[in-house]
């Protein structure tokens, strides 16, 4: 009983269930990026290129030919699929420039939040010449004779 008690006490920390939270959005928000790659800038950049479908462009390793769709060259044989590959690297250029523009905001909002904090709490004004003087007196006194 003690091991599902401290099981239930991890799980239901505000850490772990704000990183499952996480996890989910992440997961959701690579989904709307794949289909914003895949389905509007992938084809807008295989019509500059001069071809429908820029995910198919392949370069043939066993002799097979180039007219055929990526699919059934991959099951005629070994082929280099770069344009899969550039696909996915520009679906995560995108996905890691929104998250440096995301942490970029977080950081600028934690950066303005505590300069309010300091500004908020102020230097306290240094204490008036009469208490000074009289610090110094008492410090003195403390001091055994003869000695400085």
């Amino acid at each position: 009983m003690g091991m599902l008690q401290e099981f239930r006490s991890f799980a239901i920390k505000g850490n772990v269930v704000d990183l499952a939270v996480a996890v989910i959005i992440g997961a959701a928000f690579g989904k709307i990026v794949d289909s914003l790659v895949q389905d509007i800038i992938m084809p807008v950049v295989g019509k500059l290129i001069g071809g429908l479908d820029f995910s198919n462009y392949y370069l043939p390793l066993n002799h097979q030919g180039m007219n055929l769709p990526l699919a059934e060259a991959k099951k005629a044989g070994a082929v280099l699929a770069y344009g899969n590959f550039l696909t996915i690297l520009l679906n995560f250029l995108i996905l890691a420039f929104i998250i440096f523009q995301m942490v970029r905001l977080i950081n600028k909002a934690r950066t303005l939040g505590r300069l309010g904090d300091k500004e908020e709490a102020a230097p306290a004004a240094p204490p008036p010449e009469d208490v000074l003087l009289l610090r110094e007196i008492r410090d003195a006194l403390k001091t055994p004779q003869g000695r400085i």
